[in-house]
């Protein structure tokens, strides 16, 4: 009987994510500035047409988990791409316009111990563009090739975790008065700490003008211990990223009016590929019930699907006249019931 769960050969479980400080969503105390709530609101909007809004160009090399010495590991072959050119500046106007909506600054503004400012949670009905940007045909078909393997949004809550920096002189600031200098000092000083990613795959996009601004790499971390760099974005490029197996951490960039880059997650369309996905790293900055229904939902219909093809299997079985597979129906039954006690693990009560 071929196997019933899709995965290569798996070496050890995914690392846990660190979790911030910050326990319960909790709004920022500094404001974003009014000029990008001014600038957004001239933007006439439209409808997302792939015609219009993507210019993709390839990246120019996808790393595989074989050269960063993960092999076996992950869900997919590649690790992570170079930056490559997906939407073009008239897409990112729309994305700018949703996020720094009014309703979307009132209902969806988070902070964390990691990031200061964020916006999340926006969904179809504060940003529409947003939405059906990332769960059109020809983005997924795109994402899924560098990835390796057909990969669709995780859950809607995370289509579009939008982390924003402002060139000022606090805490959120993306600038220092000798830029280009601190940039090549400090270049191993991180804008977020090591970590890993509650979800199989994310993609990075760059919404911000990049003129003038130095750093911003990703720096991934080897098993030998050693890094790796992938160069910096500009606007309009992303990053497609299997940070859920991969350390990594993203240094600070200096220069430039602002960086705003948009981190939309996936995991693997094919309900028999292993899905590792943990609550750690978004529990603690989302709506609760909206993050655990839609975790529930789609873990629930895997199983579903799961189930549905056990069961066809079976009955394949009993036409062909083959005997009963003990161990193997046992081994399916211990890996749902492992996948069941999983989310046990991430649907809990939140205690001050």
């Amino acid at each position: 009987m071929p196997s019933l769960i899709n995965v290569a050969p798996e070496v050890k479980r995914a690392p846990k994510p660190i979790a911030s400080k910050t326990k319960r969503a909790t709004r920022p105390s500094n404001p974003v500035p009014q000029f990008l709530i001014d600038e957004a609101a001239k933007t006439v909007r439209e409808p997302f047409n792939a015609e219009k809004h993507l210019n993709y160009q390839a990246p120019k090399h996808i790393y595989t988990m074989a050269e960063i010495g993960l092999e076996g590991q992950g869900i997919a072959p590649n690790a992570v791409c170079e930056p490559f050119q997906l939407f073009t500046p008239e897409a990112i106007e729309q994305m700018r316009a949703e996020i720094f909506s009014e309703e979307v600054m009132r209902e969806c503004q988070y902070t964390s111990g990691f990031i200061k400012n964020m916006v999340r949670g926006m969904g179809p009905d504060r940003a529409p563009f947003t939405y059906a940007a990332w769960k059109s045909p020809e983005v997924l078909a795109k994402v899924s090739a560098i990835a390796g393997t057909e990969l669709i949004p995780a859950i809607d809550f995370d289509i579009g975790n939008v982390n924003i920096s402002i060139n000022d002189t606090g805490e959120n600031s993306v600038e220092h008065p000798d830029a280009k200098d601190m940039a090549k000092k400090e270049a191993d000083t991180s804008a977020v700490a090591w970590h890993y990613d509650s979800y199989p795959f994310v993609v990075v996009t760059m919404l911000s003008n990049c003129e003038g601004m130095v750093g911003g790499e990703t720096a991934l971390r080897l098993p030998d211990g050693s890094s790796k760099m992938v160069r910096g974005p500009v606007q309009g490029t992303a990053v497609v990223m299997q940070g859920r197996y991969i350390e990594h951490q993203a240094l600070k960039a200096f220069g430039g009016r602002e960086r705003i880059a948009m981190v939309t997650s996936f995991r693997a369309k094919n309900p028999l590929t292993k899905d590792e996905t943990v609550l750690t790293g978004v529990r603690g900055i989302s709506d609760l019930s909206a993050l655990y229904h839609q975790y529930t939902e789609y873990r629930l219909e895997i199983l579903e699907e799961r189930i549905r093809h056990f069961q066809k299997q079976e009955r394949n079985r009993e036409i062909a006249k083959r005997p009963y597979n003990i161990p193997e129906a046992r081994r399916w039954i211990l890996e749902q019931k492992e996948f069941l006690e999983d989310m046990l693990k991430e649907i809990y009560e939140i205690k001050d």
